[in-house]
């Protein structure tokens, strides 16, 4: 169907004056105003609609009556706003009278006008109070500078509460704008950048915006790699092993990854490691074993938390870099806050304690989020100690919380990765589905630009990808030849994955490039 002179583009959804007349808002609020008012007189199209134009007149003249009737005449305002906005009014008038001496104008503007909005009459007395409040205070003294200033304010907050299209919102064709590229880049799947978006065309990313191939291998571990985490400047990797080491890495400028030292102290193999939020610091779990501090720029163990009887899960810190938390297996070790020094601050321990699997404090120190005995999530409010409880039907392995301190996804033995809101506003998790997970401990992560995906590792030897609103992955990475245990995204060079396999190895991942390294390419 051939569009009508009235409509615009291929459907014929634009109606051409609304169309007009935001184009005209643009150019007055980007300063253009000749080029605007040139706009009005050529289209015949006016920014402002009549009845707006008529009471900005009335109420910067101080035409009270005509002003009152003109809001009392628009049609499709809502008794609600039409009370609202004829009170302001009221308020106004009010004021003037008093100002100018019209104490009897101003009583029945009182008990004659106000009464007919149904207004409370809490909101009615504190009016009369507050501005006779200001005539004790010599109002009088108002000049007419003042009261010209008070009457533009009134047009500004008329504006914002009349509705179109008797005002247009501010700023309309920008927020069409940014409406639609959000739209572009909401539905592109591959969308990992910060640069701007351009308006010339339709917005689309390709795959070479996340990391899909094999750049570096590094294969310092003498066994399975059960854990890898970046740094939070990402400019260190830690990884852990069951040949009783950790790792930390250096990430160069080249995003090439180069052995800083090798943590040496745990008698059994390392299960985990945390980041202090600075990255001056770095705990590690030892399977069955204690919980080490350690010093990133010397590599030497500052701390050792526990006994060899404390059975350490996970760890995590808080935001101070000054305060660590981690929970046992064991019910009457619990979870236990400690200063680096080894001093005890707060405990959660007892017979009914469950045994905790794994924790995490929010980046923003706001919620400390344990995972109990396989199924049930707590997420504690440490501010309010408000709690709230989850249960899952099947068991959690781990446990992985969002930079951004709203979101956070637990893997699951059913082959699902549940990812749910910190708040508890939401009444179901979203779930991705694909990897391969059984009876193993996988871990995945948050990654990418805003958090926008979840990789995750697969007891198929895979590593899997998806955009967080797609239950299903987006891109498969092979090129491990035993399980993936353990994945992590750099958060400051959102093309960089790294994963580590029972096959002894860590892989670092970055975007499709022509001259693909050869498999049996090492670090060093």
């Amino acid at each position: 169907m051939e569009n009508s002179p009235t409509t615009l583009g291929s459907k014929g959804l634009i109606n051409k004056h609304e169309f007009l007349r935001v184009i005209i808002q643009c150019l007055y609020s980007l300063g253009y105003k000749k080029s605007a008012s040139c706009l009005e007189i050529e289209s015949g199209v006016r920014y402002e609609s009549i009845e707006f134009d008529l009471l900005e007149s009335q109420i910067l003249s101080g035409d009270w009556d005509d002003c009152i009737d003109t809001l009392n005449k628009i049609k499709d305002v809502k008794d609600d706003t039409r009370s609202s906005v004829l009170f302001l009014v009221f308020k106004q008038c009010f004021l003037e009278y008093l100002n100018r001496g019209d104490d009897s104008l101003a009583l029945s503007v009182l008990q004659k006008r106000v009464p007919t909005l149904h207004m409370s009459n809490e909101t009615v007395h504190k009016l009369a109070y507050s501005i006779l409040a200001l005539k004790e205070m010599e109002l009088g003294k108002l000049d007419e500078d003042v009261i010209s200033e008070l009457r533009k304010r009134l047009v500004m907050e008329l504006g914002k509460q009349l509705p179109p299209p008797i005002v247009l919102p501010e700023r309309r064709l920008e927020h069409l704008v940014e409406t639609s590229v959000t739209a572009q880049i909401d539905s592109c799947i591959y969308h990992n950048s910060q640069d701007a978006v351009l308006l010339y065309e339709d917005h689309c990313c390709g795959r070479d915006q996340i990391p899909t191939e094999t750049v570096q291998i590094l294969t310092e571990h003498s066994n399975e790699v059960w854990f890898i985490q970046f740094s939070n400047n990402g400019e260190y990797l830690a990884s852990s092993s069951s040949d009783c080491t950790a790792i930390i890495w250096k990430v160069m400028d080249n995003d090439k990854l180069t052995m800083k030292h090798v943590l040496r102290s745990h008698q059994n193999p390392v299960s985990f490691v945390a980041w202090s939020p600075d990255d001056t610091k770095l705990l590690t779990c030892g399977n069955l074993e204690v919980l080490k501090l350690w010093d990133v720029e010397t590599g030497t163990c500052k701390h050792t938390f526990g006994d060899h009887g404390f059975t350490v899960s996970s760890c995590a810190w808080f935001p101070d870099s000054k305060r660590i938390v981690c929970g046992s297996s064991d019910p009457e070790k619990g979870i236990c806050m400690w200063d680096c020094d080894g001093n005890e601050m707060k405990a959660w321990r007892g017979m009914r304690m469950p045994k905790v699997l794994d924790l995490a404090v929010t980046s923003d120190g706001e919620n400390l989020i344990s995972i109990f005995s396989d199924k049930e999530i707590r997420i504690l409010n440490l501010r309010t100690n408000a709690e709230q409880v989850i249960f899952e039907e099947h068991s959690i392995t781990s446990l992985s919380v969002s930079i951004d301190s709203k979101f956070f996804i637990v893997n699951l033995n059913s082959q699902e990765i549940h990812l749910r809101d910190v708040a508890g506003k939401w009444a179901k998790p979203l779930k991705y589905t694909g990897h391969k997970q059984n009876k193993y401990v996988i871990r995945s992560c948050f990654g990418g630009i805003n958090s926008m995906f979840i990789a995750s590792g697969s007891e198929n030897t895979q590593v899997y990808i998806w955009n967080r609103q797609s239950s299903t992955p987006i891109e498969v990475l092979s090129g491990h030849s035993m399980t993936v245990n353990s994945v992590s995204w750099n958060p400051k060079r959102p093309l960089m994955l790294a994963s580590a396999s029972d096959d002894h190895t860590i892989r670092i991942w970055g975007p499709s490039q022509s001259n693909k390294i050869q498999p049996a390419e090492t670090s060093t």
